[in-house]
């Protein structure tokens, strides 16, 4: 029988549930039409809003793209979009930003002139047509994407209305980067992109040619209190779709086993795990300190390829640029099997022209480190036709196409 006390719970339960809905929605009506009543104003011609993972980094493309302006275009007012949480790191970096979905922002927002961004917007947000959207997007695809996802992503996620929203965003896109011609097949497709497309190699590469030296090695593992005396490992995994905890967040099963590769391994080496932005932040290492190091809310990817002596990873992108150092890569793919035939599928045949070696097991990846220590040890026979289809354009310079090409010598000079 139920008491008076659990029919109240139910109902304030209930209460909660549908504010909670209804004032999601609420909100992105009024947000929306605030951006197309702002919208009417004039533009703010020399505004340029850059935004990293939700905003929740200082990185990848649009960090490259903001640090090349603020050196070489200084007629542009460059400003970051920030998440609430993360405001503190744009401070440690003397980055001006503003609150994302303050007051302010949706000001700032509807009268740029340019947005310049690395991940969708939320399938509310609506484009001033003074704004011109520069997606740089993150990465090389091996596993598909977009309108090419063939299964769904979650419990609770449907694979059909993703692919919607992912068109709506992408229709808003003037101009989308691409860091080879594979590539740009691809995003022409997936995302149902048919404007201007920028064939210039990825700007957040620049550095792995113009920083690739021992000071800058020296510096940055002092930073990051790491030995110098010993050789690092980057484990970077991506996110498994259909590891998803119900309460809107990935989760990630740690496969590869610590306690082993401590064991073998930690007379000269040092392991830092990077996990993707979806699943950061649910590691907990404290069971092998001196060892193991999580970089997930590290700044910026880049310093950790290039302080690495050998990349880790499975299915996600960050090999196609890691490759650029031209550094061991070994593929930890101990669910290959279901990964490609049951959650994303991959655009080539990975087994046959992955540049390093696949592997299912730790005690397998630690033979493969193994095999980088031997005398006159060489990268994989499929590497160097792996670089010159993925990587031919990187050179140091794709910074400066972009911005060349996008933003011309000062304000607005960009008609597309």
């Amino acid at each position: 029988m139920k008491t008076e006390g659990s029919i109240r719970l139910r109902l304030k339960t209930h209460a909660a549930f549908l504010f909670k809905k209804w004032g999601r929605f609420v909100f992105r009506c009024v947000y929306r039409e605030c951006f197309r009543l702002l919208g009417h104003l004039p533009a703010d011609r020399n505004l340029v809003i850059f935004e990293s993972f939700f905003g929740r980094q200082y990185s990848c493309n649009p960090r490259a793209i903001y640090e090349y302006m603020r050196e070489n275009c200084r007629d542009y007012r460059l400003i970051w979009s920030a998440d609430r949480r993360h405001g503190r790191l744009f401070e440690q970096h003397g980055v001006p930003y503003v609150r994302r979905y303050s007051l302010r922002w949706l000001l700032l927002m509807s009268r740029a002139r340019y947005w310049v961004t690395n991940i969708r917007f939320p399938s509310w947000f609506c484009k001033s047509k003074h704004t011109i959207y520069l997606q740089t997007w993150h990465g090389t695809p091996l596993k598909r994407l977009g309108t090419d996802i063939e299964h769904d992503l979650a419990p609770g996620k449907d694979v059909e209305k993703y692919k919607r929203d992912f068109v709506k965003d992408s229709g808003m896109w003037d101009i989308l980067i691409s860091p080879n011609r594979y590539s740009s097949d691809i995003f022409t497709r997936a995302f149902a992109f048919g404007k201007t497309l920028l064939e210039t190699g990825y700007p957040r590469n620049d550095c792995l040619y113009r920083m690739n030296r021992s000071d800058t090695v020296r510096a940055v593992k002092d930073k990051c209190g790491l030995p110098r005396d010993k050789k690092v490992i980057l484990y970077a995994p991506t996110w498994r779709d259909d590891q998803f905890d119900g309460a809107e967040r990935y989760r990630f099963d740690l496969h590869l086993d610590l306690e082993r590769m401590r064991g073998q391994l930690a007379d000269n080496y040092v392991i830092i795990l990077r996990m993707h932005y979806l699943i950061a932040g649910r590691l907990d290492l404290g069971a092998y300190a001196g060892f193991a190091f999580d970089f997930s809310h590290y700044d910026d990817i880049r310093d950790l390829y290039l302080i690495s002596d050998l990349l880790i990873t499975d299915y996600s992108s960050v090999f196609f640029d890691y490759a650029n150092l031209r550094r061991p890569m070994i593929f930890f793919a101990y669910d290959i099997d279901r990964y490609r035939d049951f959650l994303r599928g991959f655009y080539f045949d990975f087994e046959k022209t992955a540049p390093g070696p696949i592997v299912r097991t730790t005690d397998e990846v630690i033979q493969a480190v193994r095999e980088t220590e031997r005398p006159g040890f060489r990268l994989s026979e499929n590497f160097e036709p792996f670089f010159r289809k993925f990587c031919s354009l990187e050179d140091g310079r794709a910074t400066e196409r972009v911005v060349r090409r996008v933003f011309g010598s000062g304000p607005a000079q960009t008609d597309f």
